[in-house]
């Protein structure tokens, strides 16, 4: 007995069980209800989301015996609908254009157009993959789709709609089927191994359906490899080693190692997904995605993946970008590389060299033991309330090197605030971040910043960073607590000003020059808008 693959066995016989095309589906059964049918269609969209299936449907809509006229709700029981379904109906035509490219072939279909349908009310033209025509078959083709017969509809269904002539297009409703969701497609799935009884999980069922990449026909091409490689059942250890994919924990883990600077760590969890052994193609695809889950997560706060809240929590914004546009670099590369290993390490190795969070692991102080206490202690927050103690809220034991002196400042003012962070050599993170709170008070080694805003973002790496560095100045018992207040007269704020003033001086200074007022008048001239500028 010979075995009918899924994608055959399961393909839509009515509108109704088309999957992901309600808009195409839509236009169509109106049109029908209406009694407007349009004389030409053309079916454009990717591989495997509907668009053969659909002509068929529409044929056996225009032909189903089951009404006196068209109807949207075809029976699958007369002979004619039997007949389409089968492939042997005389008034349903699919000609393969890939095959019949040359204009006799198009001349031969377009003698037999004049003829009435054999049994049905219509005759139906499918000419799939269109854009393979010839320029002289679809010049042949114009006169015959502008004014067919009244018992003639055409069908071009194709995955590149703009080879399609202008000329044709014009002469056709064209109708563009998209890539299915992923959570159609894997309803779709769970719904046929149901049928089948063949015992699934949903992690199998979830990376069947994501590989298929929004096409139907290869989702259940991959469900039939996978249940033939379980032998009959589906489980996420064999779906995930037949198609090649990782498990995203390990690629969480080996991101947070290259945020936290740890590239021995990280290129460690590089050889356990190798050991998976998937494509490195994959890999970086994966990366890409993860990546991009932790961006949507940040703004949008969207994700209902734990590893994916703690990841982005956990790298600055800016940071995740720039990681995200190594690793999309890294992949437009991928084909040229002469080594598809090298060009993952090669990826990671720039992550972990761009890393702008890790001045903490430059600074002499704290000790290395300590540093590595330090970023285990550190737990991920991504928001800190004000009049909270930062300390409290992270539950971070920050201690500096106690084998080494640390002097003891005072500071009274904001001024003198200013003077310490400016000659603080902290990442340019950092300094964003802590450049744009003013200082309140320092007392019992307390540091007391304020805000403009009620919430502040701080990544846990940036926090770390500031709060080492101010060690080595302010001692090891320093505790930071931000509050709202005014904000306006920050290091940054300060710095904007000064350059203000200082530019301000510049322009007065040129403008009341009589020489230099002289020269612009004898030669009719004037300044440049932002050529001015102050003297260092």
């Amino acid at each position: 007995m010979s075995y009918e693959v899924l994608a055959r066995k399961y393909r839509p016989m009515n509108f109704e069980e088309v999957i992901g095309q309600d808009h195409v589906v839509k236009a169509l059964v109106n049109s029908i209800d209406s009694e407007k049918i349009h004389q030409a269609f053309i079916f454009s969209g990717t591989r495997g989301v509907g668009k053969t299936t659909i002509a068929r449907i529409l044929a056996k809509c225009m032909n189903c015996e089951s009404d006196s006229k068209p109807t949207s709700q075809p029976c699958n029981k007369c002979s004619n609908t039997i007949e389409i379904s089968a492939g042997r109906s005389l008034d349903f035509l699919e000609i393969d254009a890939a095959s019949n490219t040359q204009v006799e072939k198009m001349r031969d279909l377009i003698e037999t157009i004049e003829y009435k349908p054999s049994k049905g009310r219509f005759k139906v033209y499918l000419i799939d993959e269109a854009h393979m025509l010839s320029t002289a078959s679809f010049n042949a083709l114009l006169k015959t789709l502008e004014e067919p017969p009244p018992h003639v509809v055409f069908i071009l269904a194709t995955t590149n709609p703009e080879k399609i002539p202008k000329t044709v297009q014009s002469r056709c409703l064209q109708l563009n089927l998209k890539t299915v969701n992923d959570d159609i497609l894997f309803n779709h799935l769970k719904n046929i191994l149901d049928k089948e009884k063949i015992k699934s999980d949903d992690i199998s069922v979830s990376l069947i359906a994501n590989s298929a990449q929004g096409s139907v026909r290869d989702a259940l091409t991959l469900l039939d490899q996978a249940i033939a490689h379980g032998n009959g059942e589906l489980n996420s250890d064999d779906v995930q080693k037949l198609l090649g994919t990782i498990d995203n924990s390990l690629l969480i883990s080996m991101l947070n190692a290259v945020i936290e600077g740890d590239g021995d760590a990280a290129f460690n969890y590089l050889h356990k997904i190798e050991e998976l052994s998937p494509e490195y193609e994959a890999i970086i695809k994966s990366i890409i995605s993860v990546l991009h889950k932790a961006s949507l997560e940040q703004v949008l706060k969207n994700s209902n993946d734990a590893d994916i809240k703690s990841l982005a929590s956990k790298i600055d914004a800016e940071f995740c970008q720039l990681l995200y546009e190594i690793s999309v670099n890294a992949y437009s590369k991928f084909n040229v590389h002469p080594n598809a290993k090298e060009a993952i390490e090669i990826c990671l190795l720039r992550m972990l060299a761009f890393n702008p969070l890790l001045k903490i692991d430059d600074n002499e102080s704290p000790s290395e033991p300590e540093k590595k206490n330090l970023k285990n202690e550190i737990q991920s927050v991504a928001k800190i309330p004000l009049s909270k103690k930062v300390d409290e809220m992270k539950s971070v034991n920050l201690k500096a090197d106690t084998t080494k002196e640390t002097t003891n400042i005072s500071i009274n003012s904001n001024e003198e605030w200013i003077k310490i962070f400016n000659s603080l050599d902290i990442s340019p993170f950092a300094r964003n971040y802590f450049g744009y709170l003013s200082f309140k008070s320092y007392e019992s080694n307390l540091l007391i910043l304020e805000s403009n805003e009620e919430e502040i973002n701080i990544p846990e790496n940036v926090f770390a960073e500031f709060k080492t560095i101010c060690m080595t100045i302010l001692g090891d018992k320093l505790s930071i607590e931000v509050k709202l207040g005014n904000g306006s007269v920050s290091p940054i704020n300060k710095q904007k000003e000064i350059q203000s003033e200082k530019q301000l001086k510049a322009e007065e200074s040129v403008s009341s020059d009589p020489s230099i007022q002289n020269f612009l008048k004898k030669f009719d001239a004037s300044i440049k808008d932002g050529s001015i500028k102050p003297t260092e």
